[in-house]
């Protein structure tokens, strides 16, 4: 990962920049890690929905269930696809708008001072070999840029708010491959 908080692009990784993004406070580098998962819609996990939808340019015709999502402005800074592809949408250096209302450790706004990453997925449904192998790499970048000390998911830091990563996200496994830890486990 560049100084600039891009990872390079490479066959693997690509950049589709979000305008869903401003400055960090008072230029605070990140310390959480948040997992997220999505899919659009809900359960298909094809096509570029996310990507359109985290750049604002989502045909909300397209699906009747967009019309649920209409009016948001969100992005993560990481996706990583079914395939474990990634797509990088802003860089760490900046705040994506990926948490919305979020508290941890009684700090609130968790996007000051987190990095969003989203898996194609949904709560349920396991999440694949490769989704884990990338977010563990992922990972090591990130932390190699940045001082992260703890990883949530979005559920964790927004309780009775979201759901996600959900039951189907291996936390053990994801702790024992990158040593971070999860204090709501």
């Amino acid at each position: 990962m560049g100084p600039n908080g891009w990872l390079t692009p490479t066959p693997s990784v690509v950049h589709r920049p979000s305008p869903n993004h401003d400055q960090r406070p008072d230029g605070e580098d990140p310390s959480l890690l948040v997992i997220h998962n999505i899919s659009l819609p809900p359960g298909v996990f094809t096509g570029n929905a996310i990507i359109e939808f985290f750049q604002n340019q989502l045909d909300m015709s397209s699906d009747p269930w967009f019309e649920n999502i209409r009016n948001l402005h969100v992005s993560s800074h990481f996706l990583i696809r079914r395939d474990g592809r990634i797509v990088q949408f802003v860089p760490t250096t900046l705040r994506a708008w990926h948490a919305g209302a979020s508290c941890f450790q009684g700090r609130e706004r968790c996007n000051d001072f987190s990095i969003g990453i989203e898996l194609e997925g949904t709560d349920v449904l396991p999440y694949t070999d490769e989704q884990y192998a990338k977010l563990t790499i992922l990972t090591a970048a990130v932390r190699a840029r940045h001082a992260i000390r703890w990883v949530q998911g979005h559920e964790h830091i927004a309780p009775g708010r979201k759901t996600d990563p959900g039951p189907a996200f291996d936390w053990p496994r994801f702790v024992q491959a990158t040593g971070l830890a999860n204090p709501s486990l």
